[in-house]
């Protein structure tokens, strides 16, 4: 790749907006996570969704090892917790971070939904790997997902939330 169309391919892809989500596992009790915004369901049936993780990255050896991963979509508002499980730490990234009783691997309590999945494949992907999980389990509550766009956080904007939130203020 020409290191033109490597810029132009770089800045087209930051133009796709995507949910952030923080990958999580656990290897013989050491907790492992990371930020992702490559994360998408692959199949209904079964239920299949896939994580595609930088192959330098820690989680990468972590997740192959432990053969088990959840997903976390985080919720509006947790700009710091993305930035946080971003950045490589040798730092506890799970510290301080509430955390669903007793959930191996790890959930976020406050995550907007939850998927627990099994390590189905792992299939190389240029400098990265996509791993396949068979979500064994998953959970959801109500609100809405932080985004990612043009190297910004932002949010879902609901039309029908912002006229009933501006008729409720005209009140």
């Amino acid at each position: 790749m020409t290191s033109d169309l490597k810029q132009d391919f770089r800045e087209a892809m930051a133009h796709l907006a995507t949910a952030v989500s923080v990958i999580t596992t656990s290897v013989e009790g050491i907790r492992s996570g990371m930020t992702a915004s490559a994360v998408c369901s692959l199949s209904m049936e079964p239920e299949l969704l896939l994580v595609c993780i930088n192959q330098r990255a820690a989680m990468h050896e972590a997740v192959r090892k432990c053969g088990k991963f959840a997903v976390n979509v985080l919720p509006q508002g947790a700009e710091q917790l993305a930035l946080s499980f971003a950045r490589p730490s040798t730092t506890d990234k799970f510290a301080g971070v509430p955390l669903v009783p007793g959930s191996d691997p790890p959930l976020l309590r406050d995550a907007l939904s939850t998927f627990v999945c099994a390590l189905q494949a792992c299939i190389p992907g240029g400098d990265h790997s996509i791993f396949v999980g068979k979500v064994e389990a998953c959970a959801k509550r109500a609100g809405a997902p932080l985004l990612h766009f043009g190297r910004k956080f932002g949010y879902f904007d609901d039309p029908e939330d912002r006229l009933a939130r501006h008729a409720a203020a005209e009140q």
